[in-house]
Formats: C-alpha cells, structure tokens, sequence
C-alpha cells in the first residue's frame, strides 16, 4: 500500500486519515457489551506487540555510538521532558474558560509524550541537518520516554481523567516495560527478521494503533463523554497547540544558537526537541486512561498533523539556506568564534532511516 501523493502545500498525513476514519467508525459502531471486552483484550495484546516491537528494532549500539554528542542529545531530553511539561502546567490558567478539565488533562499528557524519530529524521535530512545526531536524539527520547512519560504522569496528573494509579503502574510495567526490555534482549536473534520484514511489520503498528484508538473512542462513545466536547472547545484547543508548537520552534531554534550549536545541530534539535510521538504516545494513553483515553489522545492526534504541516514547510525552508549559513549569520551578527556546524552537516540527498 503506497503512501498517498498529496498537494505539496499541504503536507497531510495519510495515516492521519486513516485515524479520523477509525474515529468515525467508533462513533457509529461503537464496540459493545461482549465485542466491547474482545476488542479491550486485543487492545492489550496490540499494545504489548508494539512496544515488543519498539524494543526490538531500537538499536542500542547506535543510540550509546551517539554519546559523544551529550550536550546536543541533553538539550532535546530537556526540551522534550522539562520545558514541555513546564509549558504544559503553565495552561492550566486556560481551564475551564478555554479548555475543559477532561482536555486539560489531554493536553498536559501530549507534553510527557517523547519524541519521534521517523519525522524528526526525514525533516532534519531535507533541510539539511545534523542526521546522525537526529537518529540518535530520538533514539534516546523513546527510550527515556518509556520511564518518564508514566512517572511524569503519575506526578502531574494524578488521578485526574482516569489517569494514573497503582493499577496504572502494575499496567505500565506488564504492557510497556517488560515486552520492550524483552525486545531489546531478543534482538540479537529477531533483528534480522525485522529488518527483512520491515515493510510489513509497518502495517502491522499501524493497524495495532488503529485498533487501540477504535478501543478507545468506542469506550468514550458507550459512556457518552464526547458531549464535554464543543465546537468552540475543539478550536480553542487548536489555538493553544499552535502556540505550543510556535513556542518549542523558537525556543529550540535561537535557544540551540545561544547555547553554541552550528547549523546542522540546530537543525536536529529544532525537529527532535518539538515532536511529540503518536506511535508512543496513544498506547501509553490506553494504558494510563483506560476508559478516558478518548479525549485523552485527541490534543496528541491534532498537535501531530500539526507538527508535520509546520515541519514540512520549515524544513523546505532551511533546505535553501546557503552552504555557509553558519559564517554568514555570525558576520550579520557580529559575532565571534567558529561554529561548528562544518563537522556535523549533512548532505541533502541522505536517505532517512529509523531508528
């Protein structure tokens, strides 16, 4: 199955589709009674699958290989776990004029959701960045995320919307941790049929994604929580991820300048530092939700076709930057010393892989 070619102006993500669909289908057929606890069961399965999965193709020689880049690899963890939920618990001010509690929460969840690595890696390679280093950066922020997405949680959202308890906890370990830690130990003897099968094994998170949403939006149809959702609130929600996203690009960009970055590293963190992962963040929210992961995932499945729209323009952008942008800018600026960009800039035509 070919991804679809859409208009070069609007950089829509195919699977995105295919998510509102499922949410469609969930609010016309919502699983109950009896298909309700099959499709709950197979949820789990799926979920456990997936991070088994994660685990297994996650390649920790390539992610430790990365270490000697730290500075550039701490500064996207501190984006991604301190400067988002920070930004996050900063909008509670919004609650309730602008958003409801049970958004809220939604959103606040999307700010403890790790970063992608697939998007980051296309984006940083077409605008002519740092690759490796992106690779890397995402590498360490889902495997940071896998312990500090649900301890983040458990600290700042409590028990708000269904969020996280003991039985979240015990949930967390037996879903997320044990079949990643199991993947990761397996790899040696997996890894090549992954590899082999990659084309395939895509399909197959997708759809387990696919399913864990259907899962969810079915539980929040039975139990009629869509009614707290308003025209008026979906638009305000919009409003407020714009500003987070407008925010975690600025910052990440004149924010990596500062701190003595070249072109090529900016450019990595700027992608890794202002991604949140829908792969990893919807089944976490199964897990930490339950029965409220509805609402829960809706701020992440908007801010991710959101980050892809802004990013594919950005990233088209910083692929016309001359080759000595590094050199130029500082001449413009007056600023002395010498960048270091040289040494980690990549050329347009490398091809993008996953880590």
């Amino acid at each position: 199955m070919k991804r679809l070619k859409w208009p070069s102006w609007m950089p829509v993500d195919p699977y995105i589709v295919a998510l509102l669909a499922t949410v469609g289908v969930a609010a016309l057929l919502p699983a109950r009674g009896t298909a309700a606890d099959v499709a709950s069961g197979a949820s789990t399965a799926a979920v456990s699958f997936l991070f088994f999965l994660y685990g297994a193709r996650l390649s920790t020689r390539e992610a430790l290989d990365g270490l000697k880049h730290w500075r550039l690899h701490v500064t996207v963890l501190a984006c991604t776990f301190l400067v988002f939920p920070l930004l996050g618990l900063a909008a509670k001010g919004l609650v309730p004029h602008v958003l409801t509690p049970a958004l809220y929460s939604g959103f606040l969840f999307l700010t403890l959701v790790p970063s992608t690595i697939q998007s980051s890696i296309a984006f940083t390679s077409m605008a002519r960045g740092n690759v490796p280093a992106a690779i890397c950066a995402g590498s360490f922020s889902s495997l940071a995320g896998i312990l500090l997405t649900p301890l983040l949680a458990a600290a700042l959202l409590g028990s708000r919307g269904g969020g996280f308890s003991a039985d979240s906890a015990v949930k967390i370990v037996l879903q997320l941790l044990v079949p990643f830690v199991a993947g990761q130990l397996l790899r040696r003897w997996v890894g090549g049929f992954l590899a082999r099968h990659k084309k395939v094994l895509g399909y197959v998170d997708r759809a387990s994604i696919l399913l864990v949403v259907y899962t969810a939006f079915s539980a929040g149809m039975v139990q009629g929580i869509w009614s707290q959702v308003t025209p008026w609130r979906l638009l305000a929600l919009l409003g407020v991820e714009a500003v987070l996203l407008t925010v975690m690009l600025t910052l990440t960009w004149y924010g990596a300048k500062r701190l003595g970055f070249g072109r090529g590293d900016r450019i990595a963190i700027q992608f890794a530092g202002s991604k949140k992962s829908l792969a990893a963040g919807l089944p976490m929210a199964s897990v930490l939700f339950g029965a409220h992961a509805s609402l829960a995932v809706l701020p992440l499945m908007l801010y991710h076709q959101m980050q892809l729209m802004v990013c594919a323009v950005i990233a088209k952008r910083r692929s016309r930057d001359p080759r000595d942008f590094d050199a130029a800018e500082s001449a413009g600026a007056g600023v002395s010393g010498t960048p270091r960009a040289a040494a980690t800039r990549t050329g347009a035509g490398t091809a993008p892989r996953s880590g």
